[in-house]
């Protein structure tokens, strides 16, 4: 755990990796958030984890989000396009974004929300605290090669996870404690010998790479092996990979109160728990 030097602006910050369709066990963490009535007071996220994290904040619940995304298909999503700058483009998604997305703007939110992109043309990490949400999302979602970037005043932006992909540092030292939910554990994969399919586990490498340090700063830390089993576009076991979550979840807060049963936070934590299992 880190120690904090400065004083924090909120009580409980959210982490939200990247990883694709292995996101969606964002809302099984959700889900248990949910159970023990535990509001996160800010979220960052990158890639899926803005996703994720702009439906949450935006006032969807676990389950609606769920449903927002099962029984569909990677091309309600992504149109294949001649490539220039990437191999899908995005206006699919960003459609999905305006039709679904109730605040417009990041800074209308229900809970505050940090999304993480990169800014392809200077080489750095970029935060989206406030203006259009739809454009942010898609940036931060934009795998390179995958996706075209997504041009904002002027400069094209890719996904975060170049950087940060799981983007506990980001809001470290503005939080009293955070949750970091890590979907893209280091687990090989098999793979085929396709455009597509090389570009997919180079990201996954280089993303899963910058996570180390980031893990180490999680108040609790949620993750699976489990997530690994799944592709960056599978939208066939939405249902399957959220109930992963909710596990990895449950797994992490029993960690947690066993280990540091006498921190008040903890007792709390384990209140709030109790009172999910036994409502």
């Amino acid at each position: 755990m880190t120690t904090q030097t400065n004083h924090p602006i909120y009580k409980l910050g959210l982490a939200l990796s990247g990883g694709g369709a292995k996101g969606f066990a964002h809302i099984g963490v959700f889900k248990l958030l949910e159970e023990c009535r535990l509001k996160p007071d800010i979220i960052a996220g990158t890639s899926v984890g803005a996703l994720m994290g702009a439906l949450f904040a935006d006032g969807y619940t676990a389950n609606e989000i769920k449903e927002l995304f099962t029984g569909r298909e990677f091309s309600e999503f992504a149109q294949l396009q001649i490539p220039k700058s990437g191999l899908f483009d995005s206006k699919r998604f960003r459609y999905f974004l305006r039709r679904h997305l109730r605040a417009k703007n990041i800074e209308e939110l229900q809970i505050p929300l940090v999304v993480i992109a990169t800014d392809l043309d200077h080489g750095e990490s970029h935060e989206f605290r406030n203006g259009p949400i739809v454009e942010a999302v898609t940036a931060s979602c934009s795998i390179p090669i995958i996706f075209s970037p997504v041009t904002i005043n002027g400069v094209h932006y890719v996904d975060g996870g170049l950087f940060h992909n799981f983007p506990v540092s980001i809001i470290r030292e503005e939080c009293e404690r955070i949750i970091g939910v890590n979907v893209s554990p280091m687990v090989p994969q098999k793979y085929k010998q396709t455009l597509f399919h090389i570009a997919e586990r180079s990201y996954h490498y280089m993303f899963r790479a910058n996570t180390l340090e980031d893990r180490e700063m999680c108040d609790v830390l949620i993750e699976a092996e489990e997530f690994g089993k799944y592709k960056t576009f599978d939208l066939e076991n939405v249902d399957q990979i959220a109930r992963i979550g909710y596990a990895a979840a449950v797994r992490a807060f029993e960690k947690l109160i066993q280990e540091n049963k006498d921190a008040q936070w903890v007792r709390t934590l384990k209140e709030a728990r109790d009172r999910a299992l036994n409502p």
